[in-house]
């Protein structure tokens, strides 16, 4: 079965907004990707998954790196810029200077990284995995960086959100919870 981009069932998923940098033959370049994922922290690993035409996908595959860039909420127009448009036809970043976004040189690779974002982690490719219609790059994380007063922009049911924090239950609260979990602690044989 198929759950295409507009059902309302592939709309659920909660995720956030990185604004992947890399550097290629176009020269620097950038896109929006809503599956950005933090899947190891020993060795810190970040999972990214791209359409298999995109220009960054080309970018990475030649130079073996790439930058993730948090999207932080005041970053909403170069989310745009940055997904609904190719690298291939647009110098995207040129477009984003104009309009008052800034870049950084990154420390340790070759493209540029997104001043003002929530995180910035410069990766090395550390795997590359095709399937279906996409493909996901794994990047070792090699430097990394966060704003702590810059929220993240996430997106779900075809918007954009802000977070707000729920807050824990008080601790007398977990207290009489993990009671009522210990009574259904499970018993095993020869232990």
């Amino acid at each position: 079965m198929d759950l295409p981009w507009n059902d309302p069932r592939s709309q659920k998923f909660v995720t956030t907004i990185g604004l992947i940098t890399t550097e290629g033959t176009d020269g620097p370049n950038i896109m929006t990707c809503k599956w950005t994922h933090h899947i190891s922290y020993n060795p810190g690993l970040i999972a990214i998954s791209l359409g298999l035409k995109k220009a960054t996908v080309k970018n990475i595959r030649n130079t073996k790196e790439f930058g993730i860039n948090l999207c932080s909420i005041d970053q909403l127009v170069l989310s745009i810029i940055a997904g609904e448009n190719s690298g291939s036809n647009y110098d995207k970043i040129g477009a984003s200077k104009e309009l008052g976004f800034e870049f950084y040189r990154a420390n340790k690779i070759k493209a540029l990284m997104v001043k003002g974002a929530s995180l910035n982690i410069e990766c090395k490719l550390f795997q590359e995995i095709t399937f279906g219609d996409y493909i996901m790059f794994i990047g070792e994380a090699i430097d990394a960086t966060h704003n702590p007063e810059k929220q993240p922009l996430v997106y779900h049911d075809g918007k954009y959100w802000s977070l707000e924090p729920i807050i824990k239950p008080k601790l007398q609260e977990r207290e009489s919870i993990q009671k009522v979990i210990e009574k259904h602690k499970r018993i095993k044989e020869n232990q």
